[in-house]
């Protein structure tokens, strides 16, 4: 199963501080030990809410919401994805997280991704052919 794991903001990420390097060395070393257990499958932080936008849909209508946003903590300061056969093996894997990262205070969230037979007949021999060309391109292009 394939599984986001999200790195919840707080004031230090959504602030100009940049990381310690002793920071990016545990955050460096802890993505080349899930690499190696070939479980890795991407990755990246973002930038401060206030670099960012949102668009709210109201009866089909776009609204631009440029950012800061207020309620830190329900932003996203960075994500992971990795594939691991149950919830329990990410677990596992969030436990290890970098202690480092937010003075040991870092909060996580698990989701896992849909997967195609999640989603039974609706995802017809079409739409499956559809997303097996378009990762196959999404993959030729990370090459």
């Amino acid at each position: 199963m394939r599984f986001m794991i999200i790195r919840k903001a707080d004031a230090e990420t959504e602030g100009e501080d940049i990381p310690t390097p002793e920071l990016f060395a545990a955050m460096g070393n802890y993505m080349e030990e899930m690499n190696k257990a070939g479980i890795l499958r991407g990755g990246d932080g973002l930038k401060p809410s206030r670099y960012g936008a949102r668009i709210e849909f109201r009866e089909g209508t776009p609204t631009v919401l440029d950012g800061p946003f207020a309620e830190t903590k329900e932003l996203v300061a960075g994500f992971t994805l990795i594939e691991v056969p149950t919830l329990e093996d990410a677990i596992a894997w969030m436990k290890k997280w970098p202690t480092l990262d937010a003075g040991g205070n870092a909060r996580l969230e698990i989701r896992p991704l849909y997967e195609a037979e999640d989603f039974g007949a609706a995802f017809t021999d079409e739409e499956r052919a559809r997303e097996d060309r378009l990762r196959a391109e999404l993959a030729e292009k990370q090459s």
